[in-house]
């Protein structure tokens, strides 16, 4: 695993029921970090063994891995660096990426290694969310379409095989709702709790949609916002400018306390 921000450490703890798992940080203190997520991750997995997982720094730690999977932020550069380092590192492993809206076969050609990197997005929580988006650009090596559906399944995900496009699927589908329940609330000055009640209670949503936007990070919504609109150029797709105002004064949803909603 090349990433030890939320996605590594829970798709390192769900891996973790299965083998051994290499996850890589960037810093000692990052992989500190990461030491302590993964192992807590490891508690909401079944079968989770935080035993089976060490955290490195170093890329040729990974070099005996069959697969590894990037999961840093969503910055084209900041994958197709790693990934390129990964890939030198890791010969013989196959490569995938965890981005949601950037396009795969892009990364797979800047990263050096297009004949055996795929996309594979899943879903926050790793643990809880059953669906794998499976991208699998031209050019890829016979065998790797298999072995990664095998290894989805072996983690007890769903896979269904996307077209490589910004957003996939989910995302593609799931934004331009997300960002017109924030221009609701510009118009008509409603509360966050109303309207994610609204949806929740009238439409059996699991989640309203603001309390979901602070989830996923308002930061990172606007990002994939970003990647959607410049491949549509639709407006649907562009962040409301309310998100723009928290981001400025640092309310990112969960992960800064503050977004939609104050937590804890």
């Amino acid at each position: 695993m090349a990433g030890s921000g939320v996605i590594g450490c829970a798709l390192a703890a769900c891996a973790s029921a299965i083998g051994e798992v290499q996850l890589l940080a960037r810093s000692d203190a990052s992989a500190w970090r990461a030491e302590e997520r993964a192992q807590a991750d490891c508690s909401k997995v079944d079968r989770g063994r935080p035993d089976r997982i060490r955290v490195t720094t170093n890329a040729a730690d990974l070099s005996r891995c069959d697969l590894v999977v990037e999961a840093v932020i969503e910055d084209i550069n900041a994958k197709v660096d790693l990934l390129r380092d990964v890939g030198d590192s890791c010969p013989q492993a196959d490569l995938a990426t965890t981005t949601s809206s950037l396009p795969v076969a892009e990364i797979a050609a800047r990263s050096g290694h297009p004949d055996r990197l795929i996309g594979f997005h899943v879903f926050n929580p790793v643990e809880r969310m059953e669906l794998v988006e499976l991208c699998i650009p031209d050019g890829v090596g016979d065998g790797v379409r298999e072995r990664a559906r095998a290894w989805a399944r072996a983690l007890g995900k769903t896979v269904i095989e996307v077209p490589d496009q910004p957003g996939f699927v989910v995302n593609r589908l799931l934004f331009p709702y997300l960002f017109d329940a924030v221009r609701l609330l510009e118009r008509t000055g409603m509360h966050a709790a109303d309207v994610d009640s609204c949806m929740q209670l009238g439409a059996r949503y699991p989640m309203g949609p603001l309390r979901l936007l602070d989830f996923i990070g308002l930061d990172v919504a606007a990002a994939i916002g970003q990647s959607l609109f410049a491949d549509t150029d639709e407006d649907r797709y562009r962040a409301p400018g309310l998100i723009e105002e928290l981001i400025g004064v640092g309310k990112l949803g969960r992960k800064s306390q503050s977004g939609f909603y104050e937590y804890d």
